[in-house]
């Protein structure tokens, strides 16, 4: 699947983004059997800083989600989900 189509962005909005991570050595490029295809990994800098921002991300989600049930966060999933679908019609 296209990124940007995953992501609900542009393709020059996500090449700029790559393009600007790849400066920052974050990620990197990887060899492709499909030459039209871009295939992007973390490096191991990009590696290091997801695992540190993950720990605040983590504690700001339980901080957030505190007294939601489990069921209800998925329902809320489910929810979105569809409101996102019928947006995009």
């Amino acid at each position: 699947m296209d990124l940007s189509h995953y992501l609900y962005v542009e393709k020059p909005t996500v090449t700029r983004t790559i393009n600007r991570l790849e400066e920052l050595g974050y990620v990197e490029q990887v060899p492709s059997h499909d030459k039209r295809e871009k295939r992007i990994q973390l490096t191991e800098l990009g590696k290091k800083v997801y695992i540190e921002v993950r720990v605040t991300i983590d504690q700001f989600e339980n901080d957030i989600l505190k007294g939601i049930s489990e069921h209800e966060q998925l329902e809320t999933i489910q929810i979105m989900g569809i409101i996102r679908d019928n947006i995009i019609k």
